[in-house]
């Protein structure tokens, strides 16, 4: 089973990355094919309770290839980490199948807690450079991370995030219209101004009403501005 997956991963940067010549060069040049197959070893070992053993490897394997995965993660099939420098997989981290992570990014947990804390990704996800995911939350199948995006809740299936924090900007390949945008703060001021003039002339107009009411039924005038008319 180790060696099919081995063989997977490097067909998928075959077919997933252009610059792959054939498989031979992906075997012994390529640093991300190197960390997925110390991984695959690692995380035998750690599956069998041997944790030190698990950890030396992958330890030695970040050495080597700048990439640090914990021997306790779960990664699927046909997966591509390209340049693969500073990338980080956490314990509790699953990747699902034919996944692309591209250098620089971080699938991490927040808090100290020990349980499930790192997130899980779906099939065929894409993980731009120094994009960041974090907390112990799902991204769905076929998902798109920009490049630097810090993705802090789920995601559904077949949608692309971009920015801090990330936000979906399409699904199922569709832009998502985009909320309407916050008053500024002299609009709040205006607005606040207008509405305290209207509560002026309501209590002016109540007055009147009562006056009149006392006088016998003729109002008499009022003096004052009209509404959202500034003093």
């Amino acid at each position: 089973m180790i060696f099919k997956d081995i063989w997977l991963d490097i067909k998928a940067v075959q077919e997933r990355d252009p610059a792959a010549r054939n498989a031979l060069e992906v075997f012994l040049l390529y640093q991300g094919v190197h960390a997925l197959i110390w991984h695959r070893f690692a995380h035998w070992f750690y599956k069998h309770r041997m944790y030190f053993i698990a950890r030396l490897i992958s330890q030695i394997a970040r050495f080597f290839t700048l990439i640090e995965i914990h021997p306790g993660a779960q990664l699927g099939h046909g997966i591509l980490i390209d340049h693969g420098s500073g990338v980080v997989i956490g314990e509790t981290t699953v990747v699902g199948d034919n996944c692309t992570i591209y250098q620089g990014v971080t699938l991490g947990g927040v808090g100290t807690k020990k349980g499930k804390r790192h997130p899980t990704l779906g099939n065929n996800v894409m993980v731009g450079a120094g994009a960041k995911i974090l907390g112990a939350f799902e991204v769905g199948d076929n998902c798109t991370i920009a490049a630097n995006a810090v993705l802090l809740k789920p995601l559904e299936d077949n949608v692309t995030a971009v920015g801090i924090p990330a936000r979906p900007v399409k699904k199922d390949g569709v832009t998502i219209p985009k909320n309407k945008r916050s008053l500024t703060l002299e609009e709040y001021e205006d607005m606040k101004y207008r509405l305290e003039q209207m509560e002026k002339e309501m209590a002016l107009l109540k007055d009147a009403l009562a006056e009149k009411n006392s006088a016998g039924g003729k109002i008499v005038p009022v003096a004052g501005n009209s509404a959202g008319g500034k003093v």
